[in-house]
């Protein structure tokens, strides 16, 4: 026995009616192929699913656009007519915006002004000055936001400044006087013993650590 004729409407469970596209689909591939090998045939093959899935087959021998291409020559359709219609009114769209942008731009720099009347002159002048009030606030935040920069700088100069006065105010504290009993000092005893005017010999010998890392050595200060 055959199978049963299946009658031809809508499947309305949507499991069944994916099920039976799918399969229904890879036949007509098939047979897309077969017909493309066996007769030498070019064939263009688009379907889409219930779901939107895309599917399509095209012979090696050609391409879609042109079997679009010859489509269009036969039967006397335009396929890309309304598409371009679409894009060229787009395209005269923005020529239109960028004619207006740019007349805009030559008004702003007082050219082109010859065609306004007073409304639109009137127009001009108060988005003329909108703008320049909002490049004046511009200007004054950049000029304000500098000069607290430069507060900053000037600080931290001062504090550094403070700091190098402070440590050589340290240094200076720690620096030693000491009397200087020296027997070898020829000039002093010398003095002494013929009841000049008495000298005294001091010999400054700075204590702090960092001098003596730069070289600074003892040096003698006679006082008469």
């Amino acid at each position: 026995m055959g199978r049963g004729k299946i009658e031809i409407k809508k499947i309305e469970n949507p499991t069944n009616r994916q099920v039976t596209y799918s399969k229904r689909r890879a036949g007509i591939m098939k047979k897309a192929k077969e017909i493309t090998v066996l007769c030498d045939a070019e064939v263009s093959l688009i379907m889409f699913s219930s779901t939107g899935k895309f599917s399509e087959y095209c012979s090696p021998s050609t391409e879609t656009k042109k079997v679009f291409d010859r489509y269009q020559q036969l039967s006397g359709i335009n396929l890309w007519s309304a598409q371009y219609e679409k894009m060229q009114n787009t395209l005269n769209h923005l020529k239109e915006i960028n004619h207006k942008l740019r007349r805009e731009v030559r008004q702003r720099m007082g050219e082109d002004l010859e065609g306004l009347d007073i409304k639109e002159l009137r127009g001009l002048e108060q988005n003329m000055d909108e703008a320049l009030k909002l490049v004046r606030n511009r200007k004054y935040h950049v000029i304000s936001t500098q000069t607290d920069t430069y507060k900053k700088k000037l600080k931290n100069s001062q504090e550094t400044h403070r700091n190098l006065m402070h440590e050589m105010e340290v240094v200076e504290d720690h620096t030693v006087f000491g009397f200087d009993d020296d027997s070898s000092n020829y000039e002093g005893v010398l003095a002494l013993a013929n009841g000049g005017s008495h000298m005294y010999a001091f010999r400054v010998q700075p204590s702090h650590p960092n001098l003596h890392e730069m070289g600074y050595g003892p040096h003698d200060l006679r006082l008469a």
